[in-house]
């Protein structure tokens, strides 16, 4: 037995130690669940090339459980190339579940593209008690979310997630600029959908979360229209502030976005919207070595939820539906 001060909670834990280097050990063994996206190619390189000019340091990716979903051609056409990769590239060996994989390291990330799955492959994560990065999107329903939250709640297990968008330098540099108060932004970009997910959880996620992202969370309401080819989505945030995002629905993932803030000094808009993966790769890695998210789970819980009530709204004729609403609907 050993004794761990849970960063979390200040709860004195007693876990059995099975050959587990600890989280705080120079560089952490690195788990990746989903072999079926570009970003487990893309984040091991940053982890384990250490001349990558991107290269982040303090852990290394050891190991990968396929997964993959035969419904979804995104998943199913890709997943046996990235293993692959993975093997052959960066020497990640394959494991059969996910049980096997957190006997072997300290630390994972979740990558599968479908959020339906994410669920099941968390619990053992959290039965483990693995801090867990959660790819985008954190599952495949706002009620699956309320329940992984809730699961890493009673495990005292950290998660976090988040999209890259919030990173982007030129995103940075927008919300740290003096606007004065923030009295509402405009975010836009792609919102491609997939016919298993709510709408906005495949791809409207990034600017949705680009939104929270200078918005803060505290969301109260959410009414949406819906275009031939755009979406809509405003929230209502105290003091009558608007959050308005706007999604090109049958555009490539390429299309441009940003984000306009409001503010009481200025209006102020995103620098262009590009960058890669290495910063958010950084909160990554400091979420693995600290157990604190950098983004509090209560807010990206919120972000999907303004999604599943922007859902409800269409559903509504494009009334206004209620955030509080929606989450106790779901279990919240």
């Amino acid at each position: 037995m050993s004794t761990v001060v849970h960063p979390f909670t200040g709860l004195i834990l007693l876990t059995l130690v099975l050959g587990a280097a600890p989280v705080q050990s120079a560089e952490l063994r690195i788990g990746i669940i989903g072999c079926d996206t570009s970003h487990v190619t893309a984040f091991t390189q940053v982890f384990n090339d250490a001349s990558d000019k991107h290269h982040v340091t303090g852990g290394r990716v050891v190991v990968a459980f396929k997964g993959g979903s035969p419904d979804l051609p995104e998943s199913a056409n890709r997943v046996e190339e990235y293993a692959l990769q993975l093997q052959q590239k960066y020497g990640v060996q394959l494991v059969d579940s996910v049980e096997e994989l957190c006997r072997q390291v300290d630390v994972v990330l979740l990558e599968s593209v479908d959020g339906r799955p994410h669920l099941e492959q968390v619990r053992p994560v959290f039965a483990a008690h693995k801090p867990v990065f959660i790819d985008k999107p954190v599952a495949g329903s706002l009620r699956d979310v309320l329940e992984i939250d809730r699961l890493a709640t009673a495990s005292h297990s950290p998660w976090f997630s988040s999209s890259a968008y919030r990173y982007y330098a030129t995103l940075t540099d927008l919300k740290k600029a003096d606007a004065g108060e923030v009295l509402g932004a405009v975010s836009y970009g792609p919102c491609a959908y997939e016919p298993h997910h709510p709408d906005f959880f495949w791809y409207g996620i990034h600017p949705v979360e680009a939104l929270f992202t200078v918005m803060g969370s505290g969301c109260e309401s959410v009414t949406r229209t819906a275009g031939a080819d755009t979406d809509v989505a405003t929230g209502v945030w105290p003091k009558g502030r608007l959050g308005v995002f706007r999604g090109a629905r049958n555009s490539p993932k390429s299309y441009e976005h940003g984000v306009t803030l409001f503010g009481t000094k200025a209006v102020l808009r995103q620098a262009g919207g590009g960058d890669d993966y290495a910063p958010m790769l950084v909160e990554v890695m400091r979420f693995f070595q600290s157990g604190v998210a950098p983004v509090s789970n209560r807010e990206t819980i919120e972000i999907y939820a303004f999604m599943e009530a922007a859902d409800e709204s269409k559903r509504a004729g494009g009334k206004p539906v209620s955030l509080a609403d929606v989450l106790k609907k779901n279990g919240g």
